[in-house]
């Protein structure tokens, strides 16, 4: 499966943002912002393939300028922790031959935003051959059919029951804001999202490849897996300097997480399967209608079948371990072995989703914030207590795979020979 990658976030003047610096940065190019008199000289960054502006029908051609554009957008909004631009930014899948990265992304613009009267700013980069992607700046303030800037939202007086408005004690009206446009909805977020993953898996298949992308998490996906998280550009080329990155290093433990979970699944169902297969054809071993005891009749063969079949069980005389699991786990009889199993189906999920939500968190801390490096420590020590549970859960995985293979031969000395001839053919 090729890469998916689709973030949103706000550029905002209240965290120390400006509009006219993020369109320099992504396009490459000296802007110099109006509004508080700096220039951003980003011209010799490079590793910009493609820049351009895609305005609305009714949007002035003078915001073809980028320049133009964002000072624009900087003087119109007043306020010192305005919101001034939205930024989505899309990775590039690399199967997508570099002829068709420009067509794509206009046809995503126009598609999602230009058609609802944003004006889209987009940048495509690629600096890294492995990690194409481009850079979305979009207005958050509609523009008017006669070329100027509209209201972002709107005051609404709340009345009450008999349709007046109700006074507040400071003298004014009790209102609310009411957004003029509905860019903000969060269902816009996986409506972006799934259309990006559409167009990209609609341009893999013309070219005949067999990758696609999903925007869905793993989880909605189905897929029993945790999710590694986005390198970006600097972890990516200090990693391949050689430089260890945190992200880098949550990235190969997720790997080998993986890889440790994947297996205990498959020895898990193998035991699922199994415990399914003897219900549906219970091995009789004692030949009576009573419960079965396991320990016993391994006891009674062990004292006098040991000369008859002494290389056959030899194993099982030596399994003090094989014996250890099953008084401890108070297992005298399939039955209580079936359930055995069940609880470790049952707990092996509970520890997966247990480490899926710690290593969310991890990715989800905010570096900026004070306590990012206390908060880290302690969700680090929380992955290491799980990834110890899942090393001694697979360790008991192992043993109970053990006392399977004993029963089965168990079943096989105790059983006649027909009985004994239906175990060995299956």
């Amino acid at each position: 499966m090729a890469i998916f990658h689709c973030s949103i976030k706000i550029i905002s003047r209240g965290k120390g943002k400006s509009a006219v610096a993020a369109a320099a940065y992504r396009s490459g190019e000296k802007l110099h912002n109006l509004y508080d008199g700096e220039t951003h000289d980003y011209t010799h960054k490079g590793g910009v393939a493609h820049t351009a502006i895609l305005l609305p029908d009714h949007a002035p051609r003078d915001y073809l300028d980028r320049s133009t554009l964002w000072n624009e957008v900087e003087t119109v909004e007043r306020s010192k922790n305005a919101q001034l631009a939205r930024e989505v930014e899309v990775g590039i899948p690399k199967e997508i031959p570099r002829e068709q990265w420009v067509p794509l992304m206009e046809a995503y613009c126009k598609q999602n935003f230009v058609s609802r009267g944003m004006i889209a700013d987009l940048a495509i980069h690629d600096k890294d051959p492995n990690n194409p992607h481009c850079h979305i700046l979009l207005t958050m303030r509609p523009m008017e059919q006669d070329g100027t800037w509209g209201a972002k939202s709107r005051k609404e007086y709340i009345t009450d029951t008999t349709g007046q408005r109700i006074p507040l004690p400071s003298g004014t009206w009790k209102s609310r804001k009411v957004d003029t446009t509905d860019w903000n909805s969060r269902d816009n977020a996986e409506e972006w999202r799934a259309s990006w993953g559409l167009l990209c898996n609609q341009c893999l298949a013309q070219n005949h490849s067999t990758q696609h992308i999903d925007h869905r998490s793993y989880e909605r996906q189905g897929i029993d897996q945790l999710p590694t998280v986005h390198m970006g550009v600097a972890s990516c080329q200090m990693e391949r300097k050689g430089i260890p990155t945190q992200r880098g290093e949550i990235n190969r433990q997720v790997i080998a997480d993986n890889k440790q979970i994947r297996a205990t699944r498959a020895r898990i169902t193998r035991l699922m399967k199994w415990q399914r297969d003897e219900k549906s054809k219970p091995l009789d071993l004692s030949h009576t209608t009573e419960k079965v005891s396991v320990l016993s009749t391994l006891s009674t063969l062990k004292d006098t079948t040991a000369s008859t079949h002494y290389q056959k069980l030899k194993h099982l005389k030596q399994s003090a371990q094989m014996l250890s699991f099953m008084q401890s786990n108070h297992i005298d009889s399939l039955e209580d072995f079936y359930e055995k199993i069940a609880e470790m189906n049952k707990g092996f999920y509970a520890l997966q989703k247990e480490i899926k939500a710690t290593q969310t968190a991890i990715a989800n801390l905010n570096p900026k914030s004070p306590s990012y490096k206390k908060d880290r420590k302690k969700l680090e020590g929380e992955i290491a207590l799980c990834q110890w549970k899942l090393t001694a859960f697979k360790d008991e995985l192992g043993r109970a795979e053990r006392v399977k293979k004993a029963l089965e031969e168990l079943a096989v000395k105790a059983s006649p020979t027909q009985e004994r001839g239906r175990v060995e053919e299956r």
